[in-house]
């Protein structure tokens, strides 16, 4: 089977196809993200459902790539006869305008002469349903369909093909130089009439120009630019067009611990995927996708904050009842998941990112939306009822609820993103009440979720297990980049969960045993975090190393430059869903951080640096000192300039720009606008 990594991604912003190193269409729901799969040899054999569009001569080498700044996925075959490429690519929709989903592949002579071979298995449901099939030849080409229940998926072709009693759809042919020959398939629900016949060459030219006019929008200058526009471009991938949702990852099950039951299906919007994602696009220059994704959001949640889920489907459905399938499973890796389970979950740290995306967006210049201050507001108002609690945390666990730090830190980001919100809103009668709760909040987390002893905040209240979410402490805000605390939590988890290889564990797991998650296995380095400690290393003042895990991190890639959410540096290879949205949003921060030439100083959005003239008394302050910090709420960092003290960072006032502000004056830098 397929490594993970050897599948390059296309998509229409509607759903999206994995093809394989040999020209196989490995995955492919139609007629969306979620749908189910007519492509499911990923999770099973060819039997399941596939199409290989290669060669005849199994010893012709691939060569693959994107065409440029694009989602054509362009393949070079060469034999000693001659060499033939193989563009792949499906035509993208306009927002708010759910189209039939089209999957082409055109084949080009480039020289010499070389035969071809086009085999497709459609099976709908997941590989469980053939289709029964008919033929048209309308003006000499070759029209074939494939239906079942509501479903039609339409094959036109400019070669002849015919269909076998393996329920396959065969067609071998002879390509030259300066022959083509196209293949098109298309969605159109059953009970409609045939779609109109496909224009591939127009088509091609039609999403060449819209990836190209998209990409040449981000306003990223820095280094590594290459990577940080292809992971754009495939979180870009990741939306769903028709209502402004964002899938964590296009598949399902793919595992985590290769042979275990860590298999999830991440075909939904997560609240705190979508919002980073959104963040690292709103700081490389895009603003519709926070537009829409706010619009959906509004409706997903509607009018009852109160039961707000960690996640909904890309339609903002709230059910996604998890569910078995019938399936082998990716290297016998079981079970294979639709749905998920963890939407019912009690994870306190989405509040937090939630809030902070919608303020960032109002800051980068979205409209005001009065429904989208509201549901702020009302976000809040639960998360005042609830912080208290324990929950499942950012990882999902199922096993016990618990105080987890990173779901504390985030609620204390909520109550400090608001403040400054409602100040530029004019709303100043809840601040009171904010601020003593942000300030409660920060006093807890600093006495209960911090080991004096080691030096190092904790997992969650009580133990002495570490997390790697806690690495996101001081970019959040939270606490400043020197305070001691700091420094030993980014010191004592690159110690304790690191690999051997440098890359970073989200928590430690048990083994054969049930760990804290609730689960027995282990897993692969999780990308995300890795790229964390990139930034907090940077934050930290320890540049080279930052940039060298970096490089490192980059260079983990597959050949077309995309992630999945894990790693396993034994075996060195991919692991989970492919690709993963948090791995490239997690990228393209790291690289912003790091392309900062202050990257350890505190910034606001605009990419000011911030000194605060007097004590944050309303962020929890308790004396300002340059001694070292002790546990409990944190002092302001100050140095002499010039005869005079200046606050170098302050609680409250954060990197990504969102606090409250009050007292803060800012000294522009040309040179740091890499951070916008």
């Amino acid at each position: 089977m397929p490594l993970i990594e050897d599948h390059i991604l296309v998509g229409d912003l509607q759903t999206a196809c994995l093809i394989d190193r040999v020209g196989t269409a490995a995955w492919m729901c139609l007629p969306a993200f979620d749908s189910p799969a007519v492509f499911t040899s990923l999770l099973g054999t060819a039997d399941h459902g596939s199409w290989q569009l290669a060669p005849q001569d199994q010893h012709a080498v691939p060569e693959r790539c994107y065409t440029e700044d694009t989602l054509v996925a362009q393949t070079l075959w060469s034999l000693p006869t001659g060499a033939v490429r193989v563009l792949d690519f499906m035509p993208p929709h306009s927002a708010g305008t759910p189209g039939a989903p089209q999957l082409i592949r055109i084949v080009e002579g480039v020289s010499g002469m070389v035969r071809m071979t086009s085999l497709m298995r459609l099976r709908f449901g997941y590989g469980q349903v053939e289709p029964r099939r008919a033929r048209l030849q309308p003006g000499g080409t070759q029209r074939a369909v494939a239906l079942a229940g509501p479903d039609a998926v339409w094959l036109d072709s400019t070669v002849p093909t015919t269909d076998h009693e393996d329920g396959t759809t065969r067609a071998d042919f002879t390509l030259r130089a300066g022959e083509s020959a196209t293949f098109t398939l298309t969605w159109r629900q059953s009970h409609l009439p045939p779609p109109p016949l496909p224009d591939p060459a127009q088509a091609l030219a039609d999403t060449t120009r819209f990836w190209k006019n998209w990409a040449a929008r981000c306003t990223y200058a820095g280094p590594h630019r290459e990577a940080v526009v292809r992971s754009l471009l495939t979180l870009k991938a990741l939306s769903y067009a028709p209502t402004g949702a964002m899938v964590a990852a296009p598949t399902t099950s793919l595992p985590e611990d290769l042979g275990g039951t860590r298999n999830w299906d991440y075909r939904f919007t997560w609240l705190r995927d979508a919002a980073i994602t959104l963040t690292s696009l709103l700081r490389t220059g895009y603003r519709e996708e926070a537009s829409a994704w706010r619009e959906w959001l509004l409706r997903a949640v509607a009018g009852d904050p109160e039961r707000v889920q960690i996640m909904y489907s890309i339609t903002g459905r709230r059910d996604l009842a998890e569910t078995v399938l019938d399936l082998p499973g990716y290297e016998d890796s079981q079970p294979v998941r639709i749905g998920n389970a963890a939407a019912r979950q009690l994870q306190l740290d989405v509040y937090g990112e939630v809030i902070e995306t919608l303020y960032l967006g109002h800051q980068s210049g979205l409209d005001h939306h009065d429904g989208a201050y509201e549901l702020q507001a009302d976000l809040l108002t639960c998360l005042a009822q609830h912080w208290r609690e324990p929950d499942e945390g950012i990882w999902e666990v199922r096993g016990p609820r618990r105080h987890f730090v990173h779901s504390k830190v985030m609620a204390w980001v909520a109550f400090d993103r608001m403040i400054q919100h409602a100040k530029a809103h004019g709303d100043t009668a809840r601040l009171k009440e904010w601020r003593q709760l942000r300030e409660e909040i920060h006093r807890e987390v600093c006495e209960q979720g911090y080991d004096p002893e080691r030096n190092t905040f904790t997992q969650f209240y009580g133990s002495k297990e570490l997390d790697a979410a806690l690495l996101l402490i001081p970019q959040v805000g939270f606490l400043p980049p020197d305070d001691k605390r700091v420094i030993g939590t980014i010191d004592a988890v690159q110690r304790e969960l690191s690999t051997q290889h440098r890359l970073l564990l989200r928590y430690p797991t048990a083994g054969t045993e049930t760990g804290v998650d609730g689960l027995a296995g282990n897993e692969g380095a999780f990308l995300a975090c890795s790229f964390w400690l990139v930034e907090a290393l940077a934050m930290i003042g320890r540049r080279d190393e930052a940039r060298s895990l970096f490089e490192q991190l980059l260079a983990l890639s597959n050949d077309v430059g995309l992630l999945a959410e894990e790693y396993d540096p034994v075996h060195k290879r991919q692991l989970g869903n492919f690709p993963q949205a948090f791995s490239h949003f997690a990228l393209v921060l790291a690289a912003l951080r790091l392309a900062s030439p202050l990257a350890d100083m505190p910034r606001d959005d605009a990419g000011s640096r911030i000194l605060c003239r007097s004590p944050r008394r309303d962020a929890g302050a308790m004396s300002d000192t340059t001694s070292a910090p002790q546990p409990g709420p944190c002092p302001t960092v100050r140095k002499a300039t010039q005869g005079r003290e200046e606050a170098l960072w302050t609680p409250g006032v954060t990197f990504a720009g969102a606090a409250d502000q009050s007292n803060v004056s800012r000294q522009p830098d040309a040179d740091a606008t890499a951070l916008l």
